[in-house]
């Protein structure tokens, strides 16, 4: 006879993580967040070129070809933006085929986890 036991299909596997504890989420000072917490959080990152505002009007008239005009010159720094917070600005380049941005300039580290 064969002894094997089989868990339940609706149960979570068990996993080692342990959730950090509330110290572990301080340093020295209240307030202060530990970033080792945080370096496995997902957010959002966009890059904006620019923005404007339209009337509805026209933006109800818009087909393909049409154009918008933004509030940045042409080769101005593009905005780097987590969560809609600024943290970096750069420039566009291609890379393989694709766009990408080298950053030009960082928001220092310190003050970017404060605005997340």
């Amino acid at each position: 006879m064969n002894d094997t036991t089989t868990e339940p299909q609706d149960q979570e596997p068990e996993t080692n993580e342990i959730p950090p504890t509330s110290e572990e989420f301080h340093v020295s000072q209240p307030g202060n967040i530990n970033p080792e917490v945080l370096q496995n959080i997902s957010v959002n990152l966009s890059i904006e070129v620019g923005r404007t505002s339209i009337k509805i009007k026209d933006l109800m008239r818009l087909t393909q070809g049409s154009v918008v005009e933004l509030d940045r010159i042409a080769g101005e720094p593009l905005d780097l933006l987590v969560n809609d917070t600024v943290v970096a600005q750069g420039e566009v380049v291609l890379v393989n085929d694709r766009y990408g941005v080298r950053l030009t300039r960082v928001v220092p580290s310190t003050d970017r986890l404060k605005s997340l």
